[in-house]
């Protein structure tokens, strides 16, 4: 294929080009979230160890309407929409490690960099949220 014939298909192809460039950096959008984030990503195992030797704060980020009553054990409920506005709550806690989740890890470099602003200098994602520790059979707590 010449550069002509290229240029010639990218010209009457513009939509479709366009589409094939905005789908493709969709796609590659999370990953390159998870490289720029300051969590650091720890799959069911390691958050578990985590928990258990160093007694972090566990923050479930999801919204309200997502909240199903079930969290990680001792885990504190703040959407994410309200983590500026409850930073007093969490203020006295920035001296411990936390460990946030969403529904299914989508959110949560966001949450992570909102935790960063208020503080906590050692941030963990849970890989997969809350989706991923039920399906590694790991025990819920209802609220």
């Amino acid at each position: 294929m010449t550069f002509q014939m290229l240029a010639s298909f990218v010209q009457q192809n513009v939509w479709l080009v366009v589409l094939f460039l905005v789908s493709g950096a969709m796609l590659a959008w999370p990953l390159v979230q998870r490289r720029l984030s300051s969590a650091k990503e720890l799959g069911t195992h390691d958050a578990t160890r985590l928990i258990n030797d160093r007694n972090p704060v566990v923050i479930d980020v999801r919204e309200t309407k997502e909240f199903d009553g079930a969290k990680l054990p001792n885990a504190m409920h703040i959407p994410l929409s309200q983590l500026a506005s409850r930073a007093g709550e969490l203020s006295a806690l920035t001296a411990r490690p936390v460990v946030a989740y969403c529904a299914r890890g989508s959110r949560i470099a966001t949450a992570a960099r909102a935790l960063g602003k208020l503080g906590f200098k050692e941030v963990y994602a849970l890989r997969g949220g809350i989706a991923a520790w039920r399906a590694a059979g790991l025990p819920v707590a209802k609220s």
